[in-house]
């Protein structure tokens, strides 16, 4: 699904001013100037030096605060930045208006390629999952490992709780979206953004519902936002309809590096049935069966994905030195959940080697 629309880019001096982005308690935020876009990257420096790094990317209309929580849990363990994708958080748009897969893939390729960071643990979140994965598979020399929370994979059945975010991908109907909820307060805005992305709302805390309340605030403020959703939203149904070497499904198959999948029992946006299909589709895969957890599960449940990525780097014999994280086990067949969910070990290439927890598929 294409579109004929010229691209609506401000030219970044001209942007308005807005509130600030929120920064964490012992993080950083730096703007990286790159060829046809500037990136601002979140960091939170380790617990020690000689860490290896980790990049995290997140999905459509998040931004690099979406990882703040899974940073803390893994700064023992690996040297982390978030990156805002263009148009996305404190990023301000591509110069060129392209928002597709392949655009935000190339952004974190020109970021890894210009730092020398590379090779990385690769994290992504939905959107964010998807380009990870384009990354990891024509860049295999960048990454580590590759960490997917409910990648945009494409679905053939997609859940109706789905299709809304699906829709703004049609010309119009995010304009027309704009103007029915104008009168719409941030909270309720926020209220419905948290109904849909997480199991349970309730685990938000106050806390992080005022400032998620503060964000929804900033953004709208900015010119592009509606504009960034709609072409981001655009941008991973094309992604959906290519085939051939540039199919998502056929570039997961292509990925060399160990591979952490984690999914939600109670997603809305990515259909849980998912799991089995990433499992065999990733050669080198782990399952993260969370049967609480919805579509972000690194902010529901941060502790029990920074086990299970200690527990992937300690079976591929990649932990540092005494790094260790948080309650974690000591290993992964078997590991307890907790209260939060199931952890499931298998090689992704077994026919029946992931099992399925107790959220049905």
């Amino acid at each position: 699904m294409s579109s004929t629309e010229l691209p609506i880019v401000p030219a970044t001096n001209v942007l308005p001013k807005v509130a600030a982005v929120r920064v964490a308690e012992g993080e950083r935020l730096r703007s990286v100037g790159l060829p046809g876009i500037t990136l601002t990257v979140r960091s939170r420096p380790p617990a020690r030096e000689g860490l290896p790094p980790a990049l995290y990317v997140h999905g459509l209309g998040g931004s690099s605060q979406n990882w703040s929580a899974l940073m803390q849990e893994l700064e023992a363990v690996v040297d982390g930045e978030a990156v805002d994708l263009p148009g996305f958080g404190d990023s301000p748009p591509p110069d060129d208006g392209d928002y597709s897969i392949t655009a935000h893939a190339r952004a974190v390729i020109r970021y890894l390629d210009a730092s020398g960071r590379g090779p990385v643990h690769l994290f992504g979140n939905s959107l964010g999952g998807a380009v990870s994965t384009r990354v990891a598979a024509v860049r295999p020399d960048l990454v580590r490992t590759l960490t997917l929370v409910s990648p945009a994979l494409p679905e053939i059945r997609v859940q109706r709780t789905a299709v809304p975010t699906a829709l703004m991908a049609l010309p119009g109907v995010t304009t027309l979206f704009a103007r029915l909820s104008r009168d719409w307060t941030p909270e309720q805005r926020v209220r419905g953004v948290m109904a849909l992305c997480y199991g349970d709302p309730a685990r938000v805390s106050p806390e992080g519902f005022r400032h998620a309340v503060e964000e929804m605030e900033r953004r709208q403020q900015l010119p592009y936002f509606w504009d960034a959703m709609t072409r981001s939203a655009r941008g991973i149904v094309n992604a959906y309809t290519l085939g051939g070497q540039h199919a998502l499904w056929r570039q997961a198959e292509r990925v060399l590096a160990p591979t952490l999948l984690v999914y939600g029992g109670r997603d809305q946006l990515v259909g849980y049935r998912m799991a089995r299909k990433a499992a065999r589709a990733f050669r080198d895969s782990r399952l993260l069966s969370l049967p609480d957890a919805g579509h972000v599960a690194m902010m529901e449940y941060p502790e029990t994905v920074a086990r299970a990525f200690g527990e992937l780097l300690a079976g591929q014999g990649k932990l540092e030195g005494s790094a260790v994280v948080p309650g974690s086990s000591g290993g992964f067949e078997g590991a307890d959940g907790g209260p939060e969910g199931a952890v499931v070990a298998g090689d992704g290439a077994g026919d029946g080697a992931v099992e399925s927890s107790s959220a049905g598929s």
